[in-house]
């Protein structure tokens, strides 16, 4: 048995992905984020390829997360607690396709969690622009100037805040 073969893959797409890094990378229970694209058509897509909202991916951060210390559900929950999921064609002032809300579920169990979460939200009154979508390719951002992007500049995210939704 492969070592860590208990850990679970999430993919979260919310305006741009330093943001959405920087949050989860403060859960405990989360192993480790990365940056990157999914989505589209384009192979090994460039910053500067998907930035021009053609390609048809959307930034998104891969979670890998260990189930026995942190749940899909708390994740999600984080997830709508630290965007504008009502926003639709980006988030914040990241305008375009490649910004948009997307939860990119891998398996069954993430789809129903994903859906029931958007229901809730729906029923609060809020209209969810979250898009659910099956995970595709993940394609890992090359430069490492986006990876952990704030914290290497020290800064916090200016449109990525927390604000408490759920009890």
């Amino acid at each position: 048995m492969k070592p860590n073969s208990h850990l679970q893959e999430a993919y979260f797409a919310s305006g741009c992905f330093w943001g959405t890094q920087y949050h989860f990378d403060k859960i405990h229970g989360v192993v480790s984020t990365e940056v990157g694209y999914m989505g589209g058509s384009v192979k090994n897509p460039s910053y500067p390829e998907v930035k021009t909202g053609t390609t048809g991916h959307v930034e998104t951060v891969k979670v890998v997360y260990d189930p026995e210390k942190v749940t899909y559900e708390q994740l999600v929950r984080l997830y709508y607690e630290t965007h504008d999921f009502e926003q639709e064609g980006g988030h914040g002032p990241d305008i375009g396709p490649q910004y948009r809300s997307v939860i990119f579920y891998v398996n069954d169990e993430q789809r129903t969690v994903a859906e029931n979460y958007k229901q809730i939200l729906t029923e609060q009154g809020y209209k969810v622009a979250t898009a659910l979508e099956p995970a595709s390719t993940f394609w890992r951002e090359q430069e490492e100037y986006h990876h952990h992007y704030y914290d290497k500049n020290g800064h916090t995210p200016y449109c990525h805040i927390y604000r408490k939704i759920f009890d």
